[in-house]
Parts: structure tokens; sequence; C-alpha cells
């Protein structure tokens, strides 16, 4: 249980970092004459992460689950996933944000792990929710919440991929 808690912080923590760090880059590009598209879908997935913190503690906790046997492989899946998404962060710099912001003339990021692949970010949360509830074995947590990610994903990039080709504005 103390190794659960203890990573429940450490995520907990990096979220809440994040999300200054998204709120400073917010007022940056803002100042740019960022535009923000799909307010609606945001709210709807800062619900989705908060019910899957939920269903994670819950699942553990109720259902009695513990540390997975294959936990080293799956940490180290983790941490591999963190570097990714770290670098993708680093190379977006403060264009880096949690609502899809677009500041008209720019153009889309084509450094870092975005020369390799068209959405690094949104692959690494793939794998993260995916994996996190595996390390201690909270199975219908990942199976739950990576198809609904998968789900909500579709639709944020489809949307954000018009935004970046000057696509009509969100709410």
């Amino acid at each position: 249980m103390k190794l659960f808690l203890l990573f429940l912080a450490f995520l907990i923590f990096q979220r809440v970092s994040e999300l200054l760090l998204a709120g400073k880059n917010e007022i940056a590009v803002r100042k740019m004459g960022a535009v923000e598209y799909d307010r609606s879908g945001y709210r709807a997935i800062v619900l989705m992460h908060a019910a899957f913190f939920l269903s994670l503690v819950s699942e553990y906790i109720l259902l009695g689950r513990t540390l997975n046997e294959h936990w080293p492989v799956l940490i180290t899946i983790f941490v591999l996933t963190q570097a990714l998404r770290y670098w993708s962060i680093l190379s977006l710099g403060k264009f880096w944000n949690t609502k899809i912001l677009v500041v008209p003339g720019t153009r889309a990021v084509t450094r870092g792990p975005y020369k390799y692949v068209r959405h690094p970010n949104y692959l690494a949360v793939v794998i993260e929710i995916a994996v996190i509830p595996l390390i201690f074995s909270c199975y219908l947590t990942s199976v739950l919440f990576t198809v609904l990610n998968l789900i909500a994903l579709r639709r944020r990039i489809r949307i954000e991929e018009s935004a970046l080709l000057g696509g009509p504005s969100g709410e």
C-alpha cells in the first residue's frame, strides 16, 4: 500500500506541476493571439482524467489489488513513456498545453519527437493510461480508461489538426 500511495503522490505532483506549466504557457500564447478550440471537449478530458485516478484508487483498494509480478517491465515502460512525454513538452516549449490553443500564422512543430511522430505526447498519454494501472494489477481501470482515452483522443486530434490547418474556431 505504501508503494501505491507513493506512486500516486508522484503522479498527482506531476499532473499539478504540468497544469501550472500549461497555465503559464497559456498566458504566453494568448498574448500572441492564440485561439482556443474545443472547450467542452477539454472539460470532458479533465473529467476523464479525474475519473481515471478515482478508478485506480478504488480498484486498488476495493478489489485488493497488489503490485504486478511484471512490475519491473511495466515501470521501465512507464519511465520510457515519461521520457517521450517530457521530450514532447520541451520540444513544444511555450506552445505545449493541455488545451488546444493555436496561434494564427504559426506552423506545427516538427522538431524533437515531432520529427518522427505527429502526436508523441498523445502517444505517451495512451501508454501511461494503459500501463499505470497495470503496475498495480488494476486491469479494469487499464482497459476501461484506455478505451475512453482513445475515443477522446481520436476526437481531439481531429479537432487539433483542423485548428492547425486554420479550420473554424471552437466554442
